[in-house]
Parts: structure tokens; C-alpha cells; sequence
């Protein structure tokens, strides 16, 4: 995979969704409530939930993540990309509190066991070789750091960035096809793993699934913009209400996957929920 791919360079100029400031804000907070739950900092002041640590948003285009994590208190904040033209816009608005670094996600530009914290939401599609990315940010996390992860399926049935049923289930020359016949694309770069290749992508990471606990509560965790209005209300009732072996046997079609990983073991030091986190196997 990684000898037919370029790298995607400057996405923020034709993906609009990276200059939408609302919604990449909103997506900031579900970010910091999951690890103020994960590190027990649920309780903490808004400006201080990721205070004394060291920061990094892997894949941060225009900034707008990053610069949450700022003010969600970080002792130091990156944010890292190569797009160009997204890192600009980012420098001139959040400068002052986040560094801004061109760099590519497979030889990242820190000491090992450095990073506190890292963020990779929703970017590991977009990558060459997404495996190297994660292996370089196993190098970077410190022993006791953890990783935020937003993860798309594969076999999630609406393919989330050309909003096309079962786009993501094709072979490339087929999908590129698709997209071209429906006037989105000129061809389909994206590429996404199943639950089970994602699980692979960790391995040697402690990994916990927050996904049923953000959907169960939106309210806890800013994450109404997954199912919004009276789809997320009756989403919300179902989800506290299921049983967990119900919940589990969906997790092979869930669109999006919100994990939490560490290079050590460690347990999510929230409180209770009602749908906890659970451990996600990994090899």
C-alpha cells in the first residue's frame, strides 16, 4: 500500500470539513473529556484538565484541536502536519500557544519517550503507511502516556468523507469509480481497516474502548456531533439502557472507534458510567 501512494499534501485546501471551526472544535472537546475520564481529571477546572504535561496533536492541518489542548491547560502543545498551506493558518492564529511543526507522522520530531499525551483522530486513513505512524508514536509516548485515537471502520456502512453507502467495502479501482461516477472525486484515497486490521495497527498498546460510553453520554463527553438531534436522543436511551453483549456484537459495523491506548498497563481512573470503557484486545 505504501509503494501506490503519494502523501496527501496540503488537505486542508480541498477538504473543507479542516476549516470548519465549529465542528473541529466540538470534536476538541468530546477529545479532552475522554482523557479528563481516562486520567481521572474529570473533576478538574477546564483550563487545567491537561495541565504539567507535554502535548501533541499528530495530524493537526488548521490548528483548531490543538489549540483546545492549549487551553485545556498543556504544559506544551504541538501540533504536527504536512499540510502546508493548514500549518500557516494554524501558526498565525494559535502561535503563541502552540508549536507548530511541518513534519511527517512516520519519524516524528521528538526525543523518545518525550510526549505525554498524543492525539491521531481520525487521520490513519489518510496516511502511507499508517503502521509506521503508530510505531513512531509508540516511540515518542512516555512510559505513561496515553494515546487518543478516533478510528474509522472499514465496514462502516456510509463512508464518512464522500457520505457514500459502502464506498469504504470496495477494492481502490472500483471505489475509484464510485466516487468518480457520483462527481466527488477523481479517485478514492482514502483507506480504512476493519476492527480486527485496527486492532493489528496497536499491537503491544493497552487499548479501551470509549466508543459506547461517549455515545451512551453525550452530555459527559461533548459528543452529541455523532448523532445529532432526535437520532442522538433515542440513540442515547438505547445505548444506556443495552445490554453490553448486545453493544459488543455491533462493534463489527460501528462507524467510528474512540480509543484510548498506553504502552503500559494502566485503567481508565474516571467515574462510573453507564456503559464503562473496556478493554480492546490487542495482539
Amino acid at each position: 500500500m505504501s509503494g501506490e501512494r503519494a502523501a496527501q499534501l496540503e488537505y486542508s485546501e480541498f477538504q473543507a470539513a479542516m476549516l470548519d471551526e465549529e465542528k473541529r472544535r466540538r470534536k476538541a472537546a468530546k477529545i479532552i473529556a475522554v482523557l479528563a475520564h481516562f486520567l481521572g481529571r474529570q473533576d478538574a477546572p477546564a483550563g487545567e484538565v491537561l495541565a504539567g504535561l507535554t502535548v501533541a496533536d499528530v495530524g493537526c492541518s488548521a490548528g483548531f484541536i490543538a489549540d483546545e489542548l492549549a487551553v485545556a491547560g498543556a504544559e506544551r502543545t504541538f501540533g504536527l502536519d504536512i499540510d502546508v498551506p493548514g500549518l500557516r493558518k494554524a501558526a498565525g492564529r494559535f502561535g503563541e500557544r502552540v508549536r507548530f511543526v511541518c513534519a511527517n507522522g512516520e519519524a516524528l520530531p521528538f526525543p523518545d519517550g518525550s510526549v505525554d499525551v498524543l492525539v491521531f483522530n481520525h487521520i490513519y486513513e489518510h496516511v502511507v503507511d499508517p503502521d509506521a505512524v503508530v510505531r513512531d508514536m509508540r516511540r515518542v509516548l512516555s512510559d505513561d502516556g496515553v494515546l487518543y485515537l478516533g478510528l474509522g471502520n472499514r465496514l462502516g456502512v456510509v463512508e464518512p468523507h464522500y457520505k457514500l453507502p459502502f464506498l469504504s467495502y470496495l477494492p481502490p479501482a472500483a471505489a475509484d469509480r464510485y466516487v468518480r461516477a457520483f462527481g466527488r472525486a477523481d479517485n478514492y484515497y482514502e483507506r480504512f481497516r476493519t476492527r480486527a486490521g485496527l486492532r493489528r495497527m496497536l499491537s503491544g498498546f493497552h487499548v479501551w474502548d470509549y466508543t459506547f460510553p461517549v455515545l451512551a453520554s453525550p452530555e459527559r463527553f461533548a459528543g452529541g456531533e455523532l448523532f445529532p438531534g432526535t437520532v442522538g436522543r433515542a440513540a442515547k436511551g438505547t445505548l444506556e439502557k443495552a445490554p453490553r453483549a448486545a453493544l459488543r456484537a455491533l462493534l463489527p459495523v460501528v462507524p467510528t472507534y474512540l480509543w484510548v491506548a498506553s504502552k503500559s498497563p494502566r485503567r481508565p481512573l474516571g467515574g462510573p458510567l453507564p456503559q464503562p470503557p473496556e478493554p480492546v484486545r490487542t495482539p
